[in-house]
């Protein structure tokens, strides 16, 4: 009997850089299951060859002439939701308009420096064709539904602050960024005495970035600190960490070695770098380092998990989202089995039910909650309403 064809994805890349069409299309095409159907230098040359074949995935740069990519983004999303992964510069701009890419659509990151582009996407060429696998896997609709659950789902009120009626609020109804001109002070001073009893842990990956903005934006400021690995590039989680404090109650950074996880913080572990949380007294500190990928990820949510398990115990809750593969999912099954209250988000709001689905097999999960519901959790064992 012979075995089952292994479907081809059709992928069409759209670049007005023509080495990086023919160092994608050279490095795609040395997986069997991916097939370059066609190459284009702008949009409106994209939209033409569209006409005549439509791709499964699309790989877009951002900065292009006649069009940009956002905008192309935007008008695929409106006619055909197709998945896209964005190509985009390691560069504080770059990473910025990716964030604005991903919020409209896009399902993955593809990475390229300013210099030494062939030998780096060359170099790269394993990561390459799991972004456009993932890419593949994934359910746009689904992201699109919950890029409209996040705009849908109730904000928490921003209080004013100390610093008067100029504080946190007037930066929101001033269109500013969340606190501009009102710096808040990380809490890490030696004086400090709170105790941080609780610990949340949050891990993630594709369609991760819509997920936890949802998440984040409709919990109080909450007596419990947060910590999360989504997957994410080198250079994007300092910007997507950034967006975060600007729309959230809670005060969001990119985590730095040795930052405590207090409550109304969350810490977003830094692309490249593993974040592992350890007991500090009465405090909990993470602890950012580098390392072999885990699962092949860095940072791996598999490695946060266990930490927690081991530090926190039945003081912890770990929430897994949406993402492909099976990270994190026997990270979660040690912290349940370490006390600690354990969720998996449901399939039905996935992007990719790829890491919940693999933790609710090994029984890591004590519930599947529906994103919705996810806040509403973490808000209950945090003692709030």
């Amino acid at each position: 009997m012979s075995r089952p064809t292994q479907r081809m994805i059709d992928v069409l890349i759209v670049d007005d850089s023509a080495v990086v069409r023919q160092v994608l299309s050279s490095v795609l095409g040395q997986d069997p299951s991916i097939n370059v159907v066609g190459v284009a230098p702008d949009p409106i040359y994209a939209m033409q060859r569209m006409n005549k074949q439509w791709p499964d995935v699309v790989i877009l740069d951002v900065e292009m002439p006649r069009m940009d990519g956002i905008t192309f983004l935007k008008k695929l999303m409106s006619v055909r939701p197709t998945p896209v992964v964005i190509c985009s510069t390691l560069t504080e701009r770059g990473a910025e308009t990716t964030l604005a890419a991903m919020s409209a659509g896009a399902v993955a990151i593809v990475t390229k420096p300013t210099s030494g582009l062939k030998q780096f996407l060359e170099s790269d060429a394993a990561e390459i064709i799991r972004a456009v696998k993932e890419a593949a896997a994934g359910d746009v609709r689904r992201m699109l539904a919950a890029s409209s659950a996040v705009r849908a789902m109730p904000r928490v009120p921003r209080p004013v602050t100390a610093s008067g009626p100029a504080g946190r609020a007037a930066g929101h109804a001033s269109g500013q960024a969340a606190g501009a001109g009102v710096p808040r002070p990380r809490f890490d001073g030696p004086s400090l005495t709170v105790t941080t009893e609780r610990l949340v842990a949050i891990g993630t990956s594709t369609g991760g970035t819509q997920a936890l903005e949802a998440v984040l934006t409709s919990i109080a400021r909450l007596s419990v600190g947060i910590v999360v690995v989504q997957h994410m590039p080198e250079k994007f989680t300092a910007a997507f960490a950034a967006r975060l404090d600007a729309l959230c109650d809670s005060e969001v950074l990119e985590a730095k070695d040795g930052d405590r996880a207090l409550p109304g913080r969350v810490l977003i572990a830094p692309g490249g770098r593993h974040m592992s949380v350890r007991r500090d007294g009465a405090q909990y500190r993470v602890h950012v380092a580098d390392g072999p990928p885990v699962n092949r990820h860095k940072p791996s949510v598999d490695v946060l998990f266990r930490s927690v398990a081991e530090c926190a115990g039945r003081n912890a809750m770990g929430v897994i989202m949406t993402g492909m593969g099976d990270d994190g999912a026997r990270g979660l099954k040690q912290m349940r089995d370490a006390g600690a209250q354990t969720v998996a988000q449901d399939e039905a709001t996935c992007v990719v039910y790829g890491m919940p689905g693999e933790a609710v097999k090994l029984g890591a999960a004590q519930s599947e909650l529906p994103l919705p519901a996810i806040p509403g959790a973490i808000a209950r064992f945090a003692g709030h309403r």
